[in-house]
């Protein structure tokens, strides 16, 4: 083991246990000590889950990237193994970035990263390997694995990376990877490898036109319910009816041909309409769901952080995807049913003035609610105020007329400047809507109509804000199931 793993298992191992639980999420993976981001070799192996991530143990700011590490039997409960890497190798000293893992036919996990090269004032990026057991890995003596001369004409030879690698049907290996050519769009690349090692490309899946940002990161590509889906995280988003500036997610449905390599897109979305969310990427669970999960945070916002906590950074609620008429649709993992512990159930409740309804509050909580008009009436606004007390509160927003729904956490407490407001356009059902709200410790996620979109964020207001209520512009009628969600 290198003086560099070492130092870091040292360190998290001494700093990371001293964090008491409630300073944790309930259940969304948190570093174990430091910065966390992009989540990496999210996979099954060995009876458990394995959950690898984008870690700087010595600071809550990035710093060189190591890999940290968590297992767990059900994607809820997370359990700490030490840092599978460092950047101690002449192929990666300046950062072991992201990518993925896959199980050998010997019985060994395989690691593909991105090892990164600083050279003068710039660097370079190369697809990297390291094997191991499921605790400790071995860096590959030959790495990288792919170099620039395995990337096509017109690349900046500077941005090349986050490898997700996936099973062919012939029983060898594909893996998908972006790079960035010289006019600074994103594309992503097609390799090919019988054995997880010795890759060879094989074509450029798809190519930004300008149309989704600039830079593509963190693609991964997968058949799902009878289509092919690509997902990517596009840098330079520019605000459409769709899509928010910045750092963005995009979720493309199309066909890919075999005989060429290529994938062709016929529908897009985001795949997350909220402030914080990132990087995603996919497995096959042993049941053969597919399942997603991704870094909540977003780089435009990494400003609004938790000031007293001693990590920054988290993994949202794995979701269960599938394609439904042209469309991806998210639900939170089944598992999650089994934290549910005291239900209350209302039944059409009438709302007008603000109201709160006994036993629907807290933190860590599950909500399952249905907004429809009142038979007498109508209603132009409806508003749900989670995480209250006092003046502080965060806000989901229901405009029927519009057919809008609006997240709002300006008066979460927060005291940073950036964005807190995200809109996004449902599907007009006459004044009906479907929610499903998860609650945890730091966080909100929220799920309209069924999964049909979803809206992610980080909550950083303080731990006794916990009050729940409704009001709305006119009459509406409200049915609500509250789970407290508790192990």
């Amino acid at each position: 083991m290198s003086q560099e793993l070492s130092k870091a298992r040292a360190y998290e191992e001494k700093e990371g246990d001293k964090v008491p639980s409630e300073q944790r999420p309930l259940f969304h993976l948190s570093p174990r000590i430091g910065w966390m981001n992009d989540p990496n070799g999210f996979s099954f192996y060995k009876g458990k889950y394995h959950l690898f991530y984008q870690y700087y143990p010595y600071d809550k700011k990035w710093g060189p990237m190591h890999w940290g590490h968590a297992v767990s039997g059900d994607l809820l409960s997370w359990e700490y193994l030490p840092a599978a890497m460092a950047p101690d190798t002449e192929a990666d000293r300046g950062g072991c970035f992201s990518g993925s893992a896959a199980e050998l036919p010997d019985g060994r996990q395989l690691l593909l990263y991105t090892g990164v090269i600083p050279q003068g004032n710039d660097y370079v990026q190369m697809q990297c390997a390291a094997i191991g057991g499921g605790t400790n890995y071995e860096k590959c003596q030959n790495n990288p694995l792919i170099t620039q001369s395995q990337v096509p004409s017109f690349s900046n030879h500077h941005d090349f990376r986050d490898p997700k690698i996936f099973s062919e049907k012939d029983g060898g290996y594909g893996l998908v990877a972006v790079d960035c050519m010289e006019n600074r769009l994103g594309r992503v690349l097609y390799y090919r490898s019988p054995d997880g090692l010795d890759w060879k490309f094989r074509s450029i899946l798809s190519e930004n036109d300008g149309t989704f940002g600039r830079m593509w990161e963190c693609p991964d590509f997968f058949e799902l319910d009878g289509t092919h889906v690509l997902l990517v995280s596009p840098m330079d988003m520019r605000t459409t009816e769709t899509y928010y500036s910045g750092n963005g997610t995009v979720c493309m449905i199309g066909t890919f041909s075999e005989s060429d390599g290529t994938f062709h897109a016929e529908q897009d979305q985001p795949i997350d309409c909220g402030i914080d969310f990132y990087a995603a990427q996919t497995m096959i669970a042993p049941d053969n769901r597919r399942i997603m999960t991704a870094w909540m945070q977003n780089w435009d916002t990494i400003s609004y952080v938790g000031e007293t906590l001693p990590w920054c950074g988290q993994m949202i609620t794995p979701r269960e995807l599938h394609v439904k008429d042209g469309r991806l649709i998210q639900q939170p993992v089944r598992e999650i049913e089994a934290l549910r512990r005291e239900t209350v159930h209302y039944e059409k409740q009438r709302i007008s003035e603000k109201t709160t309804l006994e036993g629907v509050s807290g933190r860590t909580a599950e909500l399952l609610i249905e907004i429809e008009p009142a038979e007498e009436g109508s209603f132009s606004s409806f508003e749900i105020r989670l995480a209250e007390k006092d003046k502080t509160y965060t806000s989901l927003i229901f405009d029927p007329l519009q057919s809008m729904f609006s997240f709002n956490r300006s008066f979460s407490g927060t005291v940073r400047n950036v964005a807190h407001e995200r809109h996004c356009r449902v599907p007009d059902r006459n004044g009906h809507l479907s929610l499903r709200i998860i609650l945890d410790r730091f966080s909100c996620e929220v799920f309209l109509n069924g999964g049909e979109q979803t809206l992610s964020h980080v909550l950083y207001t303080d731990a006794d804000a916990e009050g729940i209520s409704f009001s709305a512009k006119g009459c509406a009628d409200l049915t609500i199931t509250c789970f407290r969600l508790s192990r």
